[in-house]
């Protein structure tokens, strides 16, 4: 028996030029942390008891002769990529919901490949687990996602994510002290809008408009380094983070229609009259969580006002894709 443990991540500067169509000609960055909230994915080979050969449990049951049976994408392709031809029983839970704009899907991914990987005897590297997740959401299963995801899940922390050249990505953690990262983190406040999307619809016609928003790509982009600068510098004011934040939000609902909706800009509008500086909508838009820069005097207000909402308190995390739990089977 495997039990994974694969965190959830917040992106706060540069996503959408973490696409190929984008960054295998423009370069990209993003600058993303992962977070104390997680998918977990228990896994084992299935014993030679029972009328199925694949047990697979999820928001759905499915129970399958067949590899190709399996319903679920990820969990198919997954184990078809590893080549396993014993039985396989997979139960995934989770801290927050699916479609919820913080790289759920891809922490599914990375994880159930980690423990796949674990059951075969292996031990490989985040970047292996990174690479593999990519290859089979975006070559195999032809979704429309970007890149960081997936390896914001394996790596885990605070990173600055380069994408382009020879090796697609490049992973540079952040390297401030304790202090700046707690100062950072009591001035985040995250919330579940309530709303879920289908994200590959809206990021497929994000990618469709990709030519024409070159230069709003270009400024998210130059945002990465200026929000290190940030929270780099020792002259400058943490609350130039939550601005730039802001500025990157009305980038990036530009970037198509689909983005926001009439309820989304009532919530974020409702957030800055009580106090927030800047947020953003997580993830390719339409719903899921928002995440929000308010100064810690005034998360009170802001809960108050967004009352309706599910409140996230979070903290950052720097592990990324564990295996917490390992039991050797004997009937194999």
């Amino acid at each position: 028996m495997i039990i994974t443990r694969t965190p959830f991540r917040v992106s706060f500067f540069g996503g959408g030029t973490d696409y190929p169509v984008w960054y295998r000609e423009n370069g990209g960055a993003v600058i993303s942390t992962t977070i104390d909230k997680f998918c977990y994915i228990s896994c084992r080979y299935l014993p030679p008891f029972f009328d199925h050969k694949y047990r697979i449990r999820y928001t759905s049951r499915e129970e399958t002769h067949s590899l190709s049976g399996i319903k679920h994408p990820s969990v198919r392709e997954c184990i078809r990529s590893l080549n396993l031809q014993e039985g396989i029983e997979m139960v995934h839970t989770s801290d927050i919901p699916a479609q919820s704009g913080m790289g759920s899907s891809s922490a599914f991914t990375v994880g159930f490949l980690n423990a796949l990987y674990a059951l075969k005897g292996k031990m490989v590297s985040k970047r292996h687990l990174a690479e593999d997740a990519i290859n089979i959401e975006q070559n195999i299963l032809k979704e429309n996602i970007g890149t960081q995801d997936q390896v914001a899940a394996a790596f885990g922390g605070l990173n600055k994510i380069e994408f382009g050249g020879e090796s697609d990505f490049y992973v540079y953690p952040i390297t401030v002290s304790k202090k700046k990262i707690e100062i950072l983190q009591e001035h985040l406040m995250l919330f579940f809008t309530g709303f879920t999307r289908n994200a590959s619809d809206i990021a497929g016609e994000q990618i469709k408009m990709t030519p024409e928003k070159k230069d709003t790509l270009k400024r998210m982009r130059e945002m990465v380094d200026e929000a290190i600068s940030i929270i780099n510098g020792s002259s400058s004011n943490i609350t130039d983070f939550g601005r730039l934040l802001h500025e990157t939000w009305l980038l990036k609902r530009s970037l198509t229609g689909k983005i926001t909706t009439r309820d989304i800009d009532n919530i974020y509008e409702t957030a800055m009259e009580a106090g927030a500086l800047g947020g953003k909508l997580l993830g390719a838009g339409g719903g899921g969580c928002i995440l929000f820069f308010v100064e810690p005097q005034l998360h009170a207000a802001v809960q108050e006002t967004l009352k309706n909402l599910t409140y996230i308190p979070f903290k950052f995390e720097n592990l990324g894709s564990q295996i917490v739990y390992y039991a050797p089977q004997n009937y194999f």
